[in-house]
């Protein structure tokens, strides 16, 4: 099928030149950012013919699809809002992976009566990043509010969820803001998640970090915690710093 007969009124393809992958965007519904792309960059590779990966609060699935070399077997891709499920089915077919991904247009409440408890070894999330207020729930774009704020779903659903899918021994991966860590690492040992590996990404030189990139692995052996290098995003003229680039590009 032609990409264009794809698309609907004020969507685009984008692509991941590193992954070769195309994403359906709309400015105004969905678009994934640079939290994607650094998500994906994070997970470990895995290239099991069986291996079973979750992507909770997947949008039009760029994170899931953003994986498809980096990890085997097959993806279950669970939206909330149907226009960006549909976005996420129809990038699905335009990279030919119909075989191995499947999109779940469903709250991840509701994730259970879909994928079996204890059957994902990797489950992936993006989450809304600011807790519900007066001003989240003024946003006029209900799609973007949904996206960024706990409308929704919140942390502990997440993290409940992601345990709940895991094996044990599996591996979940998060993209958050700093300034819930603590929230955050509190939420996912009360649920036998323990944090293994964090990464801080900083904007420009000597800014304070605004993401967190976060492993845990269900049941895993207490302690432990690796705070890997942090990654700088862009120089002070705002250009991507060489390895932000490779991650977008590929090696030139």
């Amino acid at each position: 099928m032609e990409s264009a007969s794809l698309l609907k009124d004020d969507e685009r393809i984008d692509q991941l030149y590193s992954q070769d992958v195309q994403i359906i965007q709309s400015p105004t519904c969905f678009a994934f950012s640079l939290d994607a792309v650094l998500l994906a960059d994070f997970v470990r590779s895995n290239h099991r013919h069986k291996l079973r990966t979750v992507d909770l609060c997947a949008g039009n699935g760029a994170i899931g699809l953003f994986l498809h070399k980096k990890l085997g077997g097959t993806f279950a891709e669970v939206e909330l809002q149907p226009r960006i499920a549909d976005m996420a089915r129809r990038s699905v077919e335009l990279n030919r992976l119909t075989d191995r991904y499947r999109v779940l247009n469903m709250d991840i409440a509701d994730v259970f009566t879909a994928v079996p408890k204890d059957s994902a070894d990797v489950v992936l999330c993006n989450p809304p990043y600011f807790p519900v207020s007066a001003k989240s729930q003024k946003n006029p774009n209900h799609y973007l509010a949904i996206a960024r704020h706990e409308i929704a779903t919140n942390l502990a659903t997440v993290t409940a969820q992601m345990s709940g899918l895991l094996k044990m021994n599996g591996h979940g991966y998060l993209v958050h803001r700093p300034d819930r860590l603590t929230e955050i690492l509190t939420t996912m040992q009360a649920h036998r998640l323990v944090p293994k590996r964090l990464r801080f990404i900083h904007p420009k030189p000597g800014r304070d970090a605004n993401m967190l990139l976060l492993e845990v692995i269900k049941d895993g052996k207490p302690g432990g915690l690796k705070v890997v290098p942090p990654l700088t995003v862009s120089d002070e003229d705002g250009h991507y710093l060489p390895a932000v680039q490779e991650m977008l590009y590929g090696q030139s």
